[in-house]
């Protein structure tokens, strides 16, 4: 076990575990990957609490495919900076985690909604590895990718979810990054990137949206087009929201639901993220 090849073979198995929690993050402005505030010093306290996982499985608002589901499948992906504008230090970060053979092979096999393809050119985008960056710092865990098929509706997203429950018992940590409220166009100039500043149709929907989580109102949730003006704004593209659909879809009747990061940022973007546990 002296090189790359040797360890990511390793992982051809996941063990038989205790029910592993699920989280859907705010992931909001690429810098959090760089920046010590209050989001990220939850994710680090959350990573500190956690039971290390066997691997991890992570489902980003910035891996959309159209007609199809893949899977990243190579031994080491690459760190992907999908974004534009910001500092030289946020190009230079890497994210070295590797892949795991095991649960591309056990995603593929558990999910019967779609052929899901092995995928070798994707990697790790910014929706992942901005949060594990914080997460998991030592990049110690291994990660694969999963992408969302933009030309489905948002039944499928919790169907297709759904269908990774079984993962949750096998080590495995499932990760859903996005935001509930995502409307760049209607960004305030002049908040800051970290003052807890949202517009009232942002609150309004990001209340909807929790709402309806407790509430375990699924169908509604997954048509959101019908939930109101304040939806509709909050939801221009469904991009960043399809991710939590996938949580959702994995929540399970014993599972404890909890908020964290419930605020806002530059008025139209919410950060609120919650967790699934299962109940002892």
């Amino acid at each position: 076990m002296n090189n790359l090849h040797d360890l990511y073979q390793m992982g051809r198995h996941l063990p038989d575990t205790e029910t592993m929690p699920v989280f859907f993050f705010g992931h909001g402005t690429p810098m959090n990957a760089l920046e010590l505030n209050e989001f990220t010093r939850q994710w680090r306290q959350i990573g500190a609490n956690l039971p290390k996982p066997a691997a991890i499985l992570a489902i980003s608002a910035h891996w959309l495919t159209q007609g199809g589901t893949a899977v990243t499948a190579m031994e080491k992906p690459q760190t992907i900076h999908d974004f534009g504008g910001f500092p030289k230090a946020l190009f230079d970060m890497q994210y070295p985690a590797l892949g795991h053979a095991g649960l591309v092979q056990a995603t593929i096999q558990n999910i019967s909604l779609t052929k899901v393809h092995e995928d070798m050119e994707w990697g790790l985008d910014h929706g992942t590895w901005s949060v594990l960056t914080h997460v998991f710092p030592e990049a110690d865990v291994p990660v694969v990718q999963l992408s969302i098929d933009y030309s489905q509706n948002g039944a499928y997203h919790i169907a297709l979810g759904k269908q990774l429950a079984a993962l949750r018992r096998k080590g495995v940590l499932i990760v859903a990054s996005g935001n509930m409220v995502h409307n760049l166009r209607m960004m305030s100039r002049t908040a800051q990137l970290d003052e807890a500043f949202g517009f009232d149709w942002a609150w309004e929907a990001n209340d909807v949206f929790k709402d309806l989580i407790v509430q375990r109102e699924y169908e509604r949730l997954a048509n959101w087009q019908n939930l109101g003006e304040a939806v509709r704004l909050a939801i221009p593209t469904p991009d960043h929201y399809y991710p939590m659909l996938y949580a959702l879809g994995l929540q399970e009747a014993n599972d404890e639901l909890s908020f964290f990061n419930d605020k806002a940022v530059m008025g139209s973007l919410t950060m609120t993220s919650f967790r699934l546990d299962a109940r002892v």
